[in-house]
Order: C-alpha cells, then sequence, then structure tokens
C-alpha cells in the first residue's frame, strides 16, 4: 500500500510540473530546489525528486551546475530536429506495418478514428474545424497507427521523442486564432493521414514511409511560423516558451 501511494505521489508531482513547464510557469533556466517544490506541490521530497529525475529522462530537464536540475532550454533548431525525429521514427514504423501487414480490425478501428477527425470540420460555418476534438483524435490515431508495427524498441524511442511537447503529433493544432493557416494544415493532415492508412492496407512499405515523414513536416512548418509570428507566447503553443533564440540555449 505504502508503495502504491508513494507511485502515484511520483506521477501526480511529474505531471505538475511537466504541466508548469510545458505551460510557461517555469521558464527555460529555471533551478529547481526539492524542498521548494515539495512544500509548492504539497509532496514528499522522494516523490518530487524521482519525478525530476524522470522528467531529465523525457529531455524537459538537465542536470544543473552544482548538483540538482534546471528546466532545459532549446534552440528552434533543436525542436525542428526532434520533429523530423518523430518523423523518421513514426516513417519507420509504419513501412513496418505495410511490410508486415496490418490486422484488418486493427485498422478498422484506425479508420474509426479517421471518420471521427472528418466529422471535426463539420461544425456548419466554412473554414471551422472543432481543435480539440481533433487534436485528442490525431493523438490517438499516431499512437495506433505506430502501434501496427509491433516493435517495443520503435515504439518505446517514439514515447520518448514525443514526450517533449513540441514534438507531439498535436503540436501543429495550433488553435482558432490562426483559423485560416490552421484549417489549410489540418486539412492536409487529414489527407495524408487517409494516405498513409491506405499505404499499408496495401502492404506499400515505401510509400507509407515517404508520408508519414512528409506528415511531420507540417508541424515543423507550423511551428516555425508561430515562433517567427507569435512572440513566443505559450498560449501559440505548448511548450514554446522553452524555445529560445539561437545562442541562448542552456
Amino acid at each position: 500500500m505504502a508503495e502504491s501511494k508513494s507511485v502515484n505521489l511520483t506521477k501526480r508531482a511529474t505531471y505538475e510540473l511537466r504541466q508548469r513547464i510545458i505551460h510557461g510557469g517555469l521558464p527555460g533556466g529555471t533551478r529547481l530546489y526539492e524542498v521548494a517544490l515539495s512544500e509548492d506541490l504539497q509532496i514528499s521530497r522522494t516523490p518530487v525528486r524521482e519525478a525530476m529525475s524522470r522528467l531529465a529522462e523525457e529531455g524537459l530537464l538537465e542536470r544543473a551546475p552544482g548538483g540538482g536540475f534546471q528546466v532545459r532550454s532549446f534552440t528552434l533548431r533543436d525542436v525542428t530536429d526532434a520533429i523530423e525525429l518523430r518523423g523518421v521514427l513514426e516513417g519507420t514504423a509504419a513501412r513496418l506495418a505495410a511490410e508486415q501487414g496490418a490486422e484488418p480490425r486493427a485498422l478498422a478501428e484506425i479508420g474509426a478514428i479517421l471518420d471521427r477527425l472528418d466529422a471535426c470540420f463539420a461544425t456548419g460555418t466554412v473554414g471551422a474545424i472543432d481543435f480539440d476534438g481533433y487534436s485528442e483524435l490525431n493523438a490517438q490515431f499516431h499512437t495506433r497507427l505506430a502501434e501496427l508495427c509491433q516493435s517495443p524498441v520503435i515504439l518505446r524511442e517514439l514515447e520518448r521523442v514525443k514526450s517533449l511537447p513540441f514534438a507531439s503529433p498535436s503540436a501543429f493544432v495550433l488553435g482558432s486564432n490562426e483559423n485560416a493557416r490552421s484549417y489549410h494544415s489540418l486539412v492536409v493532415a487529414q489527407v495524408q493521414h487517409r494516405a498513409m492508412v491506405q499505404a499499408i492496407e496495401r502492404r506499400e512499405g515505401a510509400r507509407a514511409e515517404a508520408i508519414a515523414r512528409e506528415h511531420a513536416r507540417i508541424a515543423r512548418a507550423n511551428l516555425e511560423s508561430t515562433f517567427v509570428t507569435d512572440a513566443q507566447t505559450p498560449e501559440a503553443m505548448p511548450g514554446i516558451a522553452l524555445i529560445v533564440r539561437e545562442g541562448r540555449s542552456g
């Protein structure tokens, strides 16, 4: 029972710290103090210490000079490289799924997610979209599609890179304040979603891989545009507060 409580506290501390980091509450370079965080979160020091170690493994924290941890900063190059790596891993997963052959039931379940994604565009207003619904379903689609490869190694590494907020599959869902740009990119993304599934169904490995890698470029293009035009406000995109101009990364 005590062990289970400790695990739950560690999960809670990890979640709370992650949310503060990606939403700008703890900017890049912030030094984290175990005692202060323990008091702030009202969680004992051991779970807080373990939470910081986990976030360091995810890449959101780094060892600080003299010991302890600090919030990492990233250059735009760091971020685009992370998105590129996700595209490579998702492309490899799609190719393996196509070459091995995917179970019809799994493909049917993914098809149902695609239908629900289509419904996000049917808001009754031309050019409008249910961004929250799309973001959630998009994350489900990418998870289920990757699972088709049945490779624990690829899935583990994919989860690692996706843990960086700006490298997640839904990072490009920019929100209604960028409606025209977002709507166009999501329409293209949905076309690519169906093309990837079709390629896997037809056992076209090279095509599936190429589409998946190109698909990640949407996130890269939108993030670069957001970084330049939106003054790095945390509301513009989760994690953007961690991105600094070249030469200032931690």
